[in-house]
C-alpha cells in the first residue's frame, strides 16, 4: 500500500497561493497602462455595438436560459460537449474568437451575456454558466456603464488579467453585457509603447 503525506499536498498549494498573490501584488495599474485600458474599452464597446452581437443578445432573451442549467451543471461539462460548443460555434461566437485572434494575444478572453446573465457566446467555455449577480455583469447591466475588474488569475482563461465590461445595447436599453478579459503582461507592453 502507498502511503501519501498530505503536507506536501497543502504545502504545494500554499506555495502556489502565495505566488499568485505576489504576482497580484506586483502588479500596479500605472496611468499609462489605466491609458491603455480605457483604449480597450472603447474598443469593446464598439464590439458590443456590432449587430451581430446585439441581434444574438436580443435573440437569447426571446429564449431566456437553457432550462435547469446552473452553475454547478456547467462547470462539469466537457469543453467539447456539444452543447458548450454551439456557443463557440453561432455567428457572435465566430465573431469575438475571431476579435481574440486578431488582438495578438492583449484579449485572453470574451463571452457575451443575456438580460439573465446566461451565456449568449463565448470564445473559449467560461467558468460560470450565469454571472448575473457579479460585477461583471451587474454593473454594465444595470447601469449602462462600463465595469473594469481587478487583476487577478482567472481560471478559464489560465492566465493573469483584468477583465473589463461592457453594456449591449438595443434602441436604447441594456439587453446584455459582453465581458472580455485583458492579459497583463500584453497590457504591459502596449503601454510602455
Amino acid at each position: 500500500m502507498r502511503r501519501i503525506d498530505v503536507r506536501v499536498g497543502f504545502f504545494g498549494a500554499v506555495a502556489i497561493l502565495v505566488v499568485a498573490a505576489a504576482a497580484h501584488a506586483a502588479f500596479e495599474i500605472t496611468s499609462a497602462i489605466q491609458i491603455e485600458l480605457d483604449r480597450q474599452k472603447k474598443i469593446v464597446a464598439g464590439w458590443a455595438a456590432d449587430r451581430v452581437i446585439v441581434r444574438a443578445v436580443v435573440e437569447q432573451n426571446a429564449k431566456g436560459p437553457l432550462s435547469e442549467m446552473d452553475n454547478a451543471k456547467w462547470k462539469v461539462l466537457r469543453r467539447s460537449d456539444p452543447l458548450v460548443t454551439a456557443f463557440q460555434s453561432n455567428a457572435a461566437g465566430r465573431f469575438l474568437q475571431a476579435k481574440l485572434e486578431a488582438s495578438g494575444g492583449l484579449i485572453t478572453e470574451a463571452f457575451l451575456s443575456a438580460a439573465q446573465g446566461e451565456k449568449v457566446a463565448f470564445a473559449e467555455k467560461t467558468t460560470s454558466y450565469i454571472h448575473k449577480g457579479m460585477p461583471k455583469f451587474d454593473v454594465p447591466f444595470s447601469t449602462r456603464s462600463v465595469w473594469q475588474g481587478r487583476p487577478e488569475f482567472d481560471e478559464s482563461a489560465q492566465t493573469y488579467q483584468i477583465q473589463i465590461s461592457v453594456p449591449v445595447l438595443a434602441d436604447g436599453q441594456s439587453v446584455g453585457a459582453l465581458v472580455v478579459g485583458v492579459s497583463l503582461s500584453q497590457l504591459e507592453r502596449q503601454a510602455k509603447k
